[in-house]
């Protein structure tokens, strides 16, 4: 239930076998199934449970009191929708599902208890927050700085990262579940500024899009294009630091720092 969650998180430390196992019954514990462009939670609303997309894509966004949204960022499969919702009185932003989304939902108490117990997974989970938090700075300069091609760009090439990182691209295709109006809503365009900035990476070559499946056929030479830097993602095994030097690991020699 938990694998994404856990591919994710080895980015930063190595698991062991038993931090896995408990990771995995905390997802069996209690899930819920929320229907295609039906809200998760309301801004305004009290959080109950800490959030865990199993399946599905989700987004956090807000909407001004003329209907106008801004979707803030995407959560996939192995992301944490609110990991500080125990501090929350009230959300300030709605989390709403792209497609069918299944969620593990955790008590708040049986997080403290993990992190308490389990003080690897407590550092691996500040590592996953904070590239959130970078993500969310990227695109900050992703809307005020870059062209449109490079917007869109970017973003595409974001996303087939971070699928590809928990293990599901199928080459250099993964899905793109997305409408032309959602991907206005995430990047500061309009839908026709979309579908023209859509054709033209097409007819670059770099990219094939229909039937809900994305191809990026040169990512190396879009990354470029777009100035897309991936450090950002802190996917690069950072957090092997954290563990500490008497503890075993499950990495071959050749990988280790």
């Amino acid at each position: 239930m938990a694998q994404y969650l856990i591919r994710k998180l080895e980015h930063f430390a190595r698991l062991l076998p038993e931090e896995r196992g408990v990771l995995d019954a905390l997802a069996r514990q209690r899930t819920r199934r929320v229907r295609a462009r039906d809200d998760v939670i309301h801004e305004g609303d009290a959080p109950q449970f800490i959030n865990l997309v199993l399946d599905g894509w989700a987004c956090r966004y807000k909407t001004l009191e003329d209907g106008r949204r801004q979707i803030l960022s995407y959560l996939l499969p192995g992301d944490i929708c609110d990991f500080g919702a125990p501090v929350l009185r009230e959300m300030d932003h709605s989390i709403g599902a792209i497609t069918a989304v299944t969620l593990a939902e955790i008590t708040f108490d049986a997080a403290g208890q993990l992190l308490t117990a389990h003080p690897r997974l407590m550092r691996a989970f500040c590592w996953d927050a904070l590239t959130a938090a970078a993500i969310q700075r990227e695109w900050t300069v992703n809307i005020g700085q870059r062209t449109a091609f490079e917007r869109l760009g970017h973003l595409l090439c974001e996303l087939y990262v971070r699928m590809r990182a928990v293990g599901l691209t199928r080459g250099a295709s993964c899905d793109l579940p997305l409408t032309q109006g959602e991907i206005a809503d995430t990047i500061g365009l309009s839908v026709v500024h979309v579908n023209r900035t859509l054709q033209e990476l097409r007819n670059t070559g770099f990219i094939t899009l229909g039937g809900r499946e994305l191809t990026i056929h040169r990512l190396d030479a879009l990354e470029r294009v777009v100035l897309f830097n991936r450090n950002y993602l802190h996917l690069s095994r950072e957090g092997r630091h954290l563990d500490g030097p008497d503890e075993p690991s499950t990495l071959p020699d050749a990988t280790r720092s």
